[in-house]
């Protein structure tokens, strides 16, 4: 059933400017679905179906709605419109909550009649029997309808007033010369009808009853009231049903509206921008937001805190100048490095290649979020939504708060597998570290090749055997240049690597803590920006398709 009415709806609104207006609000709603009251939304999706419904059925027929108080002469003028006794009058009238329906050419009435929801007891073809012989009426197509009296004291009557005032394509409201200024028909009906005047006809019944040179003024006063419900410019006629003053006239009016062949049309558009104007009466009429940069950099900056980015950072610059000093220091005291603990080690972090084998499914030793820290998150996030709800409807804006912190109870985790899963580039020596180490040990063999051809010298003193040549160089023995320049040039050597080595810790720690930024920038945008960008979607997309109905 639903699949036929989406295909129905589709068939009759393609292309067409009711068609763009019944689209937008189908968009409207279902982006506002959960963040506005599910009454309106309600509502305004069964009118869209009503919309489709009513374009599918007989383009062919208007129905003409007479709606009117107990005593204000609606039945007597449904009469008289229709030339036939049709609708019982006063005392003898039945208390019964159906509309008598009257139909001036019967193709196509039967499917409208049966959505109007009439019996056909109630319903009365005026082109057969009863008008053989007579020409074509004026009213050609014209489906009238009595309601039932809309201050009736059943309740069934009510609703059925309610019910038909939304299907009827042109509404005509009788009224009395003691009752027309009556809060009852005004603030239930009229006022609500607001910007449906193109639809509507107002009586004035029962003018042979008001003074002759009152009957003006009363017409004007009429016609104040509507402007204040209002409806200006819809038309208000004076007539007398029971004398047959005016129903001519009215007749005519009537006739006019509905030969023009756009009073369904125009009612239809009415009732869409009207429930366009109340989707938009909840949703706010505010301009779509776009989230600040600085807003976003500073939520990240939490982020980064709140994992401990500080704390990582600094462990890579210690460990990249711990591994770099053991691998360019001078040999002879370097190994002494190997008995300090690694900084990224003890907190079980990434360290390249084998991070899977060091970290597993673990979580880091990185500290835990302080209370400050998951403050200052919660600060961040709030003023981030502040920003963009300014001018929001409460509903919205509670909307997009909710939204932002829907996925905040996967903070610790996402944050700490974030670290645990960035490649920090500290487990890889630089290039010219392992020329220096190379260099290093160059140096400590020609200091041991001249501490032992040093050593031999003396011991051939000592033994008194005749002292070979010894090569010079400078004026200095070779030996004694290659054990001091070996231990000097070494100990020099591990001293300018030093200043290279803090460059590139430095230079380490920039580089893992702008990929670290990164992963937690993405933690960021999954927990926070994603949600409130797909809230902020959700409002472009209602205020778009609202903007459609109401144009």
């Amino acid at each position: 059933m639903t699949s036929l009415l989406e295909g129905a709806k589709k068939l009759v609104t393609r292309g067409t400017d009711i068609g763009a207006r019944v689209e937008g609000l189908e968009r409207a709603v279902e982006a506002a679905r959960g963040r506005v009251d599910d009454t309106v939304l309600e509502e305004t999706s069964a009118l869209v179906n009503r919309t489709a419904t009513r374009l599918r059925i007989s383009a062919d027929h208007t129905v003409v709605a007479l709606a009117g108080a107990t005593g204000s002469g609606k039945s007597t003028t449904f009469n008289a419109l229709t030339g036939v006794d049709l609708s019982a009058v006063g005392v003898r009238r039945p208390t019964t909550s159906w509309a008598t329906a009257c139909v001036w050419g019967s193709e196509g009435a039967p499917e409208l009649l049966d959505w109007l929801g009439i019996p056909p007891r109630h319903q009365v073809t005026r082109d057969s029997m009863l008008s053989v012989g007579e020409s074509k009426d004026e009213l050609d197509g014209v489906i009238l309808l009595d309601l039932p009296d809309h201050d009736s004291t059943e309740v069934s009557h009510h609703l059925e007033v309610d019910r038909l005032v939304q299907l009827a394509d042109m509404l005509i409201w009788v009224l009395d010369p003691q009752k027309y200024a009556d809060a009852a028909i005004h603030d239930r009906y009229l006022k609500p009808l607001a910007g449906h005047q193109e639809v509507m006809l107002v009586v004035l019944n029962q003018i042979d009853r008001v003074p002759e040179d009152r009957r003006e003024a009363m017409v004007e006063d009429v016609r104040r009231l509507l402007v204040a419900d209002g409806l200006t410019g819809v038309p208000v006629v004076a007539i007398s049903s029971r004398e047959g003053w005016g129903v001519a006239a009215l007749r005519s009016e009537i006739a006019r509206k509905v030969a023009s062949k756009k009073v369904a049309k125009q009612r239809l558009e009415a009732d869409l921008r009207a429930a366009g104007q109340r989707l938009e009466s909840v949703t706010g009429t505010g301009p779509v937001p776009t989230l600040s940069g600085d807003r976003i950099e500073a939520l990240e900056d939490a982020f980064a805190e709140a994992a401990g980015v500080p704390t990582v950072v600094k462990a890579v610059e210690d460990s990249t100048r711990l591994r770099a000093n053991r691998a360019t220091g001078w040999p002879v005291t370097a190994w002494f490095s190997r008995f300090k603990p690694d900084p990224l080690k003890r907190l079980h972090l990434n360290l390249g290649s084998d991070a899977k084998a060091l970290t597993g499914a673990a979580r880091t030793s990185v500290p835990t979020t302080t209370q400050v820290q998951r403050a200052r998150v919660d600060s961040e996030v709030r003023a981030l939504v502040d920003d963009v709800t300014k001018g929001f409807k409460q509903n919205w804006s509670h909307a997009v708060r909710g939204a932002s912190v829907s996925r905040l109870p996967d903070l610790g985790d996402r944050l700490d597998r974030a670290l645990a899963t960035t490649d920090l580039g500290a487990d890889r020596i630089p290039v010219w570290a392992g020329l220096v180490r190379a260099l290093q040990w160059m140096l400590i063999v020609a200091a041991v090749v001249g501490a032992a051809w040093l050593a031999l010298l003396a011991l051939g003193t000592y033994a008194r055997v005749p002292e070979p040549p010894t090569p010079e160089w400078g004026g200095w023995p070779l030996p004694t240049l290659l054990l001091g320049g070996g231990i000097l040039l070494g100990i020099l050597l591990a001293l300018l690597c030093r200043v290279l080595v803090s460059m590139t810790a430095r230079r380490r720690a920039q580089i893992a803590d702008q990929r670290l930024r990164s992963a937690i920038g993405e933690v960021s945008r999954e927990l926070v920006i994603e949600p409130v960008n797909a809230e902020l979607q959700a409002y472009a997309t209602t205020r778009e398709g609202i903007a459609a109905a109401v144009r």
